[in-house]
C-alpha cells in the first residue's frame, strides 16, 4: 500500500491491537534509522522565519524527498504531515501569529472572557489557512502509493482559550468567571470538529485506504486525536474537573481513538480525572526534561495500564527490563526508544520485546 512501508500491513494490525490494549504478537515499536542511500536535500535562502514556514510548496517537496531518506524499521511509518505550528487554530480565531527559527506562536488577542464570541469562528480566508490546505494538497498529490499524510495539531480546548486570552489570564478568569470559561470552552469544540472535520474527509477523499494520524505518529482507520491540555499545570483538581473534564470526554467520545498528551508533573494532578473518562483509549506521559527516568515515573505507569488505558511508551532501552516487569505488554506502543545507534542495535532490541510479548 506504501511503498516505504513495504509491510505496513502488519503494522496495521499491531495498531489495531493496541487500541483495543491486545497484542497479536508483540507491541507497537517505532524505531526509524537512516537509510542507505540518502539523497542531499535541496536548500532555500529566506528573508525572514515566516517566509520559509510559509513556503509550503518547497516544504512538502523536502518532506517527501526526507522520508525517502529513511528506513522505518520494525512499525515506524512513513508520515508526513502539515505543520504551521501548535497555535495555528488560535491565528484563524484572530491572535497575531509569529514565526521563529524552531516554533511559532500566537499573541494574545481576547481582552475580555464575555466577549469570546468574537473570535469564536476560524476564518477559513486567513493566509494561514489557505496555507495549511494547499499543504496538505501538495503533500496528499506527492504521497500517492508512497506514505501517509498526517492531521496538523489543532491545538484546540483549554489551550486554545489560553491563546487566546493568555495563560495568566485565563488563570484569573478561572476564579472571577469559570461560567464564562465553560461557556467559551464548549462553544469552541464545535470550531474545533469543524477543523478536524474539513481535513480528515480531504484526507480520506483523496485515499479512503489512508490511516488517519498526526504529529504523534500512531494510525486509525477511523478518526483518531490527541487531547491535551497543557494549561491544566496552573489550576487545581477542582477546578480541572468543573470546567475543563467533561469537554475532554466530548473530544474522546467525538474522535473513534486518542491519545491524551499529558505534559509535565504540574499535570499528573489530573491522571485520575482523565483515567475516568471511559472512551479515552491511551496516556501519553511527557516528564519534562530534566524529569527523565522511568524507574520515577513507575507508579505512573502502572496507574495508567491499571485503568485499562494504553500507554504511548518512551524511554531509553536500558530502562526495558524494568519496563518488562512492571508493565503488561498489552496496550503499550513504543513510540520512542533512545539508544539505538545502529541497524544491528536496533534488530537485537526488537527481539527483547517479542520475548516479553
Amino acid at each position: 500500500m506504501f511503498s516505504l512501508k513495504p509491510d505496513y500491513e502488519k503494522t496495521h494490525e499491531r495498531f489495531n491491537a493496541f487500541w483495543e490494549r491486545e497484542i497479536i504478537d508483540r507491541p507497537p515499536v517505532n524505531i526509524i534509522l537512516p537509510g542507505e542511500k540518502r539523497k542531499v536535500l535541496p536548500k532555500k535562502e529566506y528573508k525572514n522565519d515566516e517566509e520559509r514556514w510559509m513556503d509550503v510548496e518547497f516544504r512538502a517537496r523536502t518532506d517527501a524527498m526526507h522520508l525517502e531518506n529513511l528506513n522505518f524499521f520494525a512499525d515506524s511509518l512513513p508520515i508526513a504531515w502539515p505543520n504551521l505550528g501548535p497555535e495555528f487554530y488560535s491565528a484563524l480565531c484572530g491572535c497575531d501569529y509569529k514565526f521563529g527559527k524552531i516554533t511559532t506562536w500566537s499573541e494574545p488577542c481576547l481582552d475580555d472572557m464575555a466577549d469570546y464570541d468574537k473570535f469564536n469562528v476560524p476564518d477559513f480566508n486567513h493566509p494561514i489557512f489557505k496555507a495549511l490546505d494547499k499543504y496538505t494538497d501538495l503533500l496528499l498529490e506527492l504521497s500517492k502509493g508512497k506514505f501517509i499524510v498526517g492531521l496538523s495539531d489543532i491545538h484546540g480546548g483549554g489551550d486554545h482559550l489560553a491563546a487566546l486570552r493568555d495563560p495568566q489570564n485565563l488563570a484569573f478568569d478561572m476564579i472571577d468567571c469559570p461560567e464564562l470559561v465553560k461557556n467559551a470552552l464548549n462553544k469552541s469544540y464545535e470550531s474545533v470538529n469543524r477543523l478536524y472535520d474539513y481535513f480528515y474527509n480531504k484526507i480520506k477523499s483523496f485515499n479512503p485506504n489512508m490511516p488517519i494520524t498526526s504529529w504523534t505518529p500512531a494510525i486509525s482507520d477511523e478518526s483518531f486525536y490527541i487531547p491535551s491540555n497543557d494549561f491544566s499545570c496552573m489550576i487545581s483538581k477542582d477546578m480541572f474537573d468543573e470546567v475543563f473534564l467533561e469537554g475532554i470526554r466530548g473530544e474522546c467520545k467525538y474522535w473513534k481513538h486518542t491519545i491524551y498528551h499529558l505534559d509535565g508533573p504540574g499535570a499528573l494532578r489530573h491522571l485520575d480525572s482523565l483515567l475516568s473518562i471511559p472512551e479515552l483509549d491511551a496516556v501519553q506521559w511527557i516528564c519534562g526534561a530534566g524529569n527523565e527516568g522511568y524507574h520515577k515515573w513507575v507508579d505512573v505507569y502502572k496507574r495508567i495500564q491499571s485503568a485499562g488505558k494504553g500507554i504511548e511508551m518512551q524511554c531509553h532501552i536500558n530502562e526495558l527490563p524494568m519496563v518488562f516487569e512492571t508493565l503488561k505488554p498489552e496496550g503499550i506502543w513504543f513510540s520512542n526508544l533512545r539508544g539505538i545507534d545502529s541497524l544491528d542495535t536496533a534488530e537485537k532490541v526488537l527481539k527483547r520485546i517479542e520475548k516479553w510479548s
